[in-house]
């Protein structure tokens, strides 16, 4: 006998309905769907949106909760060969560190390398409470709202510039490129060059989770 099917839980209750399909309707009437245009506003409202409720200064969004994971570890030059110390990581996040050549440490005077919040639709309105925590516990926070059921989609939210532009680098045509693509000139003479990733987040996810946040105190 083959295994009994259950069911899923639905993640997007009915009554969001409504409001999210008026906002998909929305960025597709824009002809803004894809996150290399230049007059995109999904991506950069999103942003502006972690960075007020995570009180940080720059905020870098990627595609995947892993994709994030590297950016928050690129970001700090933990690299193959590097170590670094998390509070409780998870299998998934141990399995990815040893692809990355990264030792996973328990040494106390190692800093946290990052502080990860798992958003969905159960926890919103402890967000900041959750917040609060994770910044207590490290400079470098991961927000994961794939459990929004939008699509996997993840940030890194931190106040240290350098960071966040060696971050951006790991997005396929990153921020700094988009900028000098055309003249194929380094905009950054002082970044190293990395291996860039398809890590850059729709428009569309984007807008779903911006509105999610900004409505997040009615969503019981």
């Amino acid at each position: 006998m083959g295994e009994t099917l259950i069911k899923p839980k639905t993640v997007i209750q009915k009554e969001h309905y409504f409001s999210l399909s008026f906002v998909l309707s929305r960025v597709l009437n824009s002809g803004v769907i894809m996150s290399i245009e230049k007059n995109d506003q999904e991506l950069k409202g999103l942003e502006k949106s972690i960075a007020k409720l995570t009180q940080t200064r720059y905020v870098s969004l990627f595609n995947t909760y892993t994709g994030a994971l590297h950016g928050a570890l690129w970001g700090q030059d933990l690299v193959h060969g590097s170590t670094a110390r998390l509070a409780r990581p998870s299998e998934q996040e141990r399995n990815f560190l040893q692809w990355l050549g990264i030792t996973l440490v328990q040494d106390s005077q190692v800093p946290i390398a990052y502080a990860t919040v798992h958003v969905s639709w159960d926890n919103l309105e402890q967000l900041e409470p959750a917040i609060k925590q994770a910044r207590a516990a490290a400079s470098v926070l991961v927000l994961d709202f794939t459990g929004l059921g939008f699509g996997p989609a993840a940030a890194i939210a931190a106040s240290d510039e350098l960071f966040w532009k060696k971050a951006e680098r790991l997005k396929i045509f990153g921020a700094f490129d988009l900028q000098t693509m055309w003249t194929q000139e380094e905009s950054e003479p002082e970044l190293q060059p990395a291996v860039q990733f398809n890590y850059r987040l729709s428009p569309l996810v984007a807008a779903c989770v911006k509105l999610t946040l900004l409505r997040r105190n009615n969503a019981s």
